[in-house]
């Protein structure tokens, strides 16, 4: 069984998911802002939802940190780049692969 946890490092705009402490995949993420820094430290993914509409792409995972996730964008061009409010945002397809493997309860780490 998989024992996956996430670290997403800011400077590299990166989000990697580990299994077993190797990582597995690597995804570029669009991060935030310097007004509406992501917020560093430990996390956990406590909520799921497919197609929350809006600027959240097809698919919104929630943090432990309210108000914050892990989600896709309706603005493909961002990736990669200091864009969001805080939240960690991915192309739609790396959002749709990572949630179809990350259950609920999921570490996150958030690292400069």
């Amino acid at each position: 069984m998989p024992n996956y946890r996430i670290i997403v490092d800011l400077s590299q705009r990166m989000l990697y998911l580990l299994d077993n402490d190797v990582v597995t995949r690597g995804f570029p993420v669009g991060i935030g802002k310097m007004l509406s820094v992501s917020p560093v430290g430990e996390y956990t993914i406590i909520n799921k939802q497919p197609n929350p509409g809006g600027p959240f792409g097809a698919f919104w995972m929630g943090l432990s940190k309210p108000h914050y996730g892990i989600h896709g964008t309706n603005d493909p061009a961002s990736i990669g780049h200091m864009v969001s409010h805080g939240c960690i945002r991915m192309y739609n397809a790396d959002v749709l692969a990572l949630a179809a493997l990350v259950p609920i309860g999921t570490r996150v780490t958030i690292r400069e």
